[in-house]
């Protein structure tokens, strides 16, 4: 059964004059197979250990123009002050708050659609596409022609404020050029009430051409944040990937990595931390289509109180795709003997001559370990700290960037320290 507030909701944004109406039957569409489908259950496999409860039983509205900022915004509250920002505040895009770099062209969801002659391929992979492709009441297109080495990095800033139960849909589309680099930050932001924030990026990397993604997640403790990152890569093409997820009642990553060619390099990274009632779930799919590419998922969760986390990792390696090397890690550490993990790394291999690994463990602090710390001369609590911090580095440590780093580094801090929102 479908919330009463999605068919309000719906019904409330096709009437928005300001929409194209050729975006009209992509929405019904879209809406017409998300009833058929439904939202996902605990007898979904991929989704039986996330409660989705709080979406079904909320009560949500689309945003509107009064949502917008009543004031000035300083981004400078949220660190990472030297890159140039994008600024989406409650789901409406802050044209006189953004800069983008020289290279980039930045359009509007229907400028990019116009300009493709509205074929552009609209996500179904989850019930949350659909759901995206429904509600889209916002987004940015960002293209970056060919041999274009963009050297500051862009980050895309999504803050959420306010009291009310709001619902946003953002999509992002981001074509990177042949030869083209660039490095950007995904970054999620703000203290509100019940908010649910339902985000597609889809992303498509030319031939030969790099892209370094860092997605940083601190909501509120009630948010309901839930990405759906689908990117498409292109012979001889690197794609860097981490997470740093600080939180949020509900927290999800549906993350699709298509490797079209050959020569291909992909690294998944993704490094979540939770506490309370927090859940933090990470499904991620990688399809090697062609020879000789790399690919990696490396996730790890530390999880305090009664937090839940999931782990659902698969690496396709399909029929024709021969010196593929592929790997999977999971690594988790409970900080609680209430706190959960589920975790379920898979392979799928229809091909032969490939190297193909996963593996997964989940488990306390090593009391071997502490003793020795504490042996050097730190107390029970510097100890622990120590080695929770070994463990998130590897991880962390991805960054290239020292200004993001030490950002991530600074959200790490408060969040071991118990001074997380």
């Amino acid at each position: 059964m479908m919330p009463d507030y999605l068919q309000t909701e719906f019904e409330k944004i096709l009437g928005r004059e300001y929409f194209s109406k050729e975006v009209h039957p992509i929405r019904k569409k879209a809406y017409d197979n998300l009833l058929r489908k439904g939202l996902p259950n605990k007898k979904c496999e991929d989704w039986r250990f996330t409660d989705l409860s709080a979406i079904k039983s909320g009560d949500f509205r689309i945003s509107e123009i009064e949502d917008g900022p009543k004031k000035d915004i300083r981004i400078s509250n949220h660190g990472l002050e030297s890159l140039d920002t994008i600024v989406i505040y409650n789901g409406h895009f802050q044209k006189n708050m953004s800069s983008v770099p020289k290279g980039i062209t930045l359009l509007s969801n229907m400028d990019y659609m116009n300009n493709n002659g509205w074929s552009v391929e609209q996500p179904e992979m989850t019930s949350f596409d659909l759901l995206n492709s429904a509600f889209m009441d916002s987004g940015i297109c960002l293209v970056i022609k060919e041999k274009t080495n963009i050297e500051t990095p862009l980050r895309i800033l999504f803050i959420c404020s306010g009291n009310e139960n709001i619902m946003i849909t953002p999509r992002i589309h981001l074509d990177l050029g042949e030869s083209s680099s660039l490095t950007l930050v995904e970054q999620h932001e703000g203290n509100c009430e019940e908010y649910f924030y339902n985000g597609s990026m889809i992303v498509n990397i030319g031939e030969n051409a790099s892209l370094d993604h860092v997605r940083i997640q601190n909501n509120s403790k009630k948010m309901i944040n839930m990405c759906n990152l689908h990117v498409q890569q292109n012979s001889r093409s690197n794609y860097s990937f981490s997470q740093f997820a600080f939180g949020g009642m509900l927290a999800r990553i549906n993350l699709n990595a298509n490797l079209i060619g050959e020569g291909i390099y992909c690294a998944l990274n993704g490094l979540s931390l939770s506490n309370d009632k927090q859940h933090s779930d990470a499904h991620v799919i990688t399809n090697h289509h062609g020879t000789h590419s790399t690919s990696s998922q490396n996730f790890k969760s530390i999880l305090k109180d009664r937090s839940s986390g999931v782990f659902n990792g698969r690496a396709i390696v399909h029929e024709g795709a021969e010196k593929t090397d592929s790997s999977q890690s999971n690594k988790n550490l409970l900080l609680s003997q209430d706190a959960i993990m589920n975790s379920n790394p898979q392979l799928e291999i229809y091909t032969d001559d490939v190297k193909c690994s996963h593996g997964s463990t989940t488990g306390a602090l090593e009391e071997d370990a502490l003793f020795y710390i504490q042996s050097r001369g730190l107390d029970e609590a510097s100890a622990r700290e120590l080695l929770v911090r070994g463990f998130a580095s590897e991880i962390i440590d991805l960054i290239s960037n020292d200004e993001i780093r030490d950002h991530v580094i600074d959200h790490f801090d408060q969040w071991i320290n118990g001074n997380n929102q």
